[in-house]
């Protein structure tokens, strides 16, 4: 059997540098795809729905052999999505809504070849500190998350900014779970280690 490809189809420098941690070869291409969310569409079932068409997107213009990896994330606020800030002012507003309370990050993954899709959603639970308009100016300077969802690196200083965080997989909150991933690759036929 040919050796596999392995595409991570995302352009983020963090699921790159996540990927590169299971010490693989793999190239990196931008997805096609539509990020907005329906009306009335779940964050759960966005974020399943994105990695899906991201791997698929990506999957649909290469080799046959290649393994697509797609992912996804938002920040679920009590029902409500918050996405990317992109600015400070947006970025000061989502952090003084999260102070005091708990966030769910999702992460949904899917790994796509010729003859099999594997799809997950792994949640991690976020609790926020109460913060001072001087704390999130602080922190937003430090690490300027403005292209995370929700303001929050918590690969960075973002644990100083939290009472507790809890996932099955860490690596879900930074945007690739790694343990499910590694669990996918090895089904796929590609062995990690």
């Amino acid at each position: 059997m040919p050796d596999k490809l392995l595409i991570l189809a995302s352009t983020s420098p963090f699921r790159k540098t996540l990927l590169e941690r299971l010490g693989l070869r793999f190239e990196q291409i931008a997805p096609d795809c539509d990020e907005t969310p329906r009306p009335g569409e779940p964050s759960l079932q966005l974020v399943e729905r994105l990695a899906i068409e991201k791997a698929e997107s990506v999957h649909r213009s290469q080799a046959s052999s290649s393994i697509v990896i797609g992912s996804d994330q938002v920040a679920d606020l009590n029902g409500t999505i918050i996405g990317k800030p992109h600015t400070h002012e947006a970025a000061v507003a989502q952090l003084s809504e999260l102070s005091g309370n708990t966030v769910w990050f999702h992460t949904g993954l899917c790994l796509v070849t010729k003859e099999k899709q594997l799809t997950a959603v792994v949640s991690t639970e976020v609790k926020f500190r109460a913060l001072s308009p001087a704390q999130i100016e602080r922190y937003l300077k430090t690490d300027t998350p403005y292209g995370c969802a929700a303001s929050f690196k918590s690969e960075c200083m973002g644990s100083a900014i939290v009472e507790f965080m809890k996932s099955d997989d860490p690596s879900a909150l930074i945007g690739l779970p790694l343990i499910t991933v590694t669990a996918y690759l090895n089904e796929l036929g590609m062995p990690v280690p």
